[in-house]
């Protein structure tokens, strides 16, 4: 996926490689690497395996880990946002949230039209908030795209 400026420059460059979709196998975890400018990786956005919890882990161009996401147990879009936490890496501190927005129940139900909030510190580096994009991209695609 390409991310453009106003003047139609690509700045964001978001590779996720091929994987199965909807599986629950540790083999089957997604991926997706982050290029600012294009052709430099920035980041990257690693779906870790959990028995009950969707987790990623934001890790920069070393591939270090920065920051994690944690999932709602239960994934279900009834008439709420759904968010899914930033925390430190020992998950002991919640620094941000990445939202499923709740658009109303007909516009949920007719429309692909999906609305996103992405919360995290204001001193973050800039790197890791353009991963931060990805990783709601990633997040979009995993749990809320339907396979139509």
């Amino acid at each position: 996926m390409k991310i453009l400026d106003n003047l139609g420059q690509e700045v964001i460059n978001l590779y996720r490689p091929l994987r199965c979709a909807g599986c629950c196998c540790p083999c089957c975890l997604q991926e997706m690497e982050v290029k600012a400018p294009p052709g430099e990786p920035i980041g990257y956005v690693v779906q870790t395996w959990d028995l009950c919890l969707p987790k990623f882990t934001i890790q920069n161009d070393k591939k270090e880990p920065v920051l994690k996401i944690i999932g709602p147990c239960c994934i279900c879009n009834c008439c709420n946002d759904i968010d899914f936490k930033v925390t430190n890496l020992d998950e002991s501190e919640t620094v941000g949230k990445i939202s499923k927005q709740w658009t109303g129940l007909a516009r949920e139900a007719f429309t692909d039209a999906t609305n996103f909030g992405i919360q995290f510190p204001m001193d973050l580096d800039v790197k890791i908030k353009a991963v931060m994009l990805g990783a709601c991209f990633l997040i979009d695609y995993v749990f809320f795209e339907r396979n139509e």
